[in-house]
């Protein structure tokens, strides 16, 4: 069967790099119809030639990993002479509720695929026309490699009768993944009939220690916040100690304000719980890296941080302490990603800690079975 769905991987990668103008051309209707006021969502919508080698590259990355199914997680001999052992198994059948971004659908079908998972796509109506022909293309792909169509199904509904697929669904569904708002999320909690792993908000937090390279520091956190304002990973709020010198803030505005950045001041709750997905930050003094940790564990949406700092007990204890899925020392927290932590591609970025945290790859599409052996042994 890996074989198949390996082979399935190389003939996709030939559809969509064969069908790029037809992909492009359908991607530019959609674009045309989108609020181009959005600035994120024109950046997770548009494709180009750029994005269309990334979808290929991450199908050959796929491929060439391991399976993920069939290991052992452990194994036990009874003292009758039964053999215990607990395998990885796939999930089944995962349904996915995506934002309006054409790769997750080449993407999150890989990832699916090759854990031995079917996919259910429910694509955010902005992406229609790329999505509906990148899963025919999957449909092409797994025909020639001599498997079910089935295995990808695009869901192509309104809201409301995709609110009564869920309460209804026409196949039995093992696991969903909602990725956008938190309207969304809490709609598939309060419906769904099997569990849910939620791809929350991102709200990145960076603390600047009073021990950090402010150099360092200002690079880092002009490049989190500018270089993709439309992803999950982007930086929003800045925490800088109160012993650095003002200078530092002041040049730092500065910097942020000379490519189109607007400083936020934080006056409330709901500014310092926001994703901003734009070109927006919030720039906040504290006293120390407690009151740092403090406000990262109460406003962010526990997917990843960032210190800066030199002073290697300070970057323990923040480490430690900070409840995100993905903590990181003197690095942007815009490596959060399948494909930069090594996993070829993702299914999402999840925020649970249950089943797992942080970008879900192949290895984390499946759960685990019991396998006993014995010869008779009763209790």
């Amino acid at each position: 069967m890996q074989e198949k769905i390996n082979h399935t991987f190389s003939i996709m990668a030939d559809e969509i790099n064969s069908s790029r103008k037809k992909l492009l051309e359908l991607n530019a209707k959609d674009v045309e119809t989108c609020d181009k006021t959005d600035i994120a969502l024109f950046d997770r919508l548009h494709l180009d030639d750029s994005k269309i080698d990334g979808m290929i590259d991450a199908l050959l990355k796929v491929k060439e990993k391991e399976s993920p199914l069939g290991k052992t997680l452990y194994k036990f001999t009874h003292e009758n002479g039964m053999l215990v052992e607990n395998k990885t198994v796939p999930f089944g059948t995962i349904l996915i509720v995506y934002e309006s971004r054409p790769d997750v659908t080449v993407e999150a079908t890989a990832t699916a695929l090759k854990s031995g998972n079917k996919i259910l796509l429910k694509g955010g109506k902005e992406a229609k026309n790329s999505n509906l022909f990148l899963h025919q293309c999957w449909v092409n792909a797994l025909q020639k490699a001599a498997l079910e169509k089935d295995r990808v199904r695009y869901l192509n509904m309104d809201r409301t009768s995709f609110q009564a697929y869920l309460k209804n669904p026409d196949t039995p569904i093992d696991l969903i993944i909602p990725r956008g708002g938190e309207k969304l999320i809490a709609y598939v909690h309060s419906v769904a009939q099997c569990p849910v792993l939620v791809s929350g908000r991102g709200n990145n937090f960076l603390y600047v220690s009073e021990y950090a390279d402010l150099s360092m520091a200002q690079n880092l956190i002009i490049q989190s916040k500018v270089s993709k304002i439309s992803a999950c990973n982007a930086l929003d709020k800045v925490l800088i100690h109160k012993n650095i010198s003002p200078q530092f803030k002041t040049d730092l505005q500065t910097e942020l304000q000379n490519r189109g950045v607007a400083i936020i001041a934080a006056s409330d709750d709901a500014v310092w719980m926001e994703e901003f997905l734009d070109m927006k930050i919030v720039l906040s003094e504290v006293v120390n890296t407690n009151q740092a940790i403090q406000l990262i564990n109460k406003y962010s949406g526990k997917h990843s941080a960032t210190i800066v700092s030199n002073d290697d007990q300070e970057v323990q204890h923040f480490m430690n302490e900070v409840d995100c899925a993905a903590v990181y020392h003197n690095a942007s927290t815009r490596f959060t990603d399948g494909f930069q932590f090594g996993l070829g591609a993702e299914m999402a970025i999840s925020t649970e800690k249950l089943h797992h945290r942080g970008p879900l790859g192949i290895e984390h599409l499946v759960t685990n079975k019991w396998y006993i052996k014995g010869n008779g042994q009763t209790r």
